[in-house]
């Protein structure tokens, strides 16, 4: 962990509301913003910013926990597509960004970045919920 790192810091905090579950290479939270219904990231317990550094039995396990949280998001939600996407361009962390995307939504068609995103926050209740349905349907999960 790099002290100075925001997402080293969201990792080991066993308090975060938005923590959904610790993996065997990483933590998957929930995007407090839910303009995606099922905005989740996942985040390598690891501090490195490059898939190639992680050794390739950690770097074939991380991949396959992002899949499986991937899998889990599209049971819950029935997204028509999700993309993953894995920057680092702000927060130098590996980190996935899975976000189920929708026909509907006002970006359809875009990639999210293309303009601001309107903040959308859920009760708590919501939240609890989300993360429920989603650990329910991870057959990897370490709640």
């Amino acid at each position: 962990m790099k002290d100075e790192c925001p997402i080293c810091r969201i990792v080991v905090d066993n308090d975060n509301p938005f923590k959904v579950c610790e993996l065997d290479t990483s933590v998957v939270g929930l995007n407090p913003n839910q303009f995606f219904r099922g905005y989740t990231f996942v985040t390598c317990k690891k501090h490195i910013t490059e898939l190639y550094q992680l050794p390739l039995d950690k770097r074939l396990k991380f991949c396959e926990e992002m899949i499986e949280v991937a899998a889990a998001i599209d049971k819950v939600f029935h997204p028509d597509k999700i993309n993953y996407e894995l920057l680092g361009n702000t927060s130098p962390h590996l980190h996935w960004h899975i976000i189920p995307r929708y026909k509907n939504d006002s970006l359809w068609g875009q990639p999210i970045w293309v303009q601001p995103l309107n903040e959308k926050r859920l009760a708590e209740k919501e939240y609890l919920d989300i993360i429920g349905k989603i650990r329910k349907n991870l057959p990897i999960s370490k709640h």
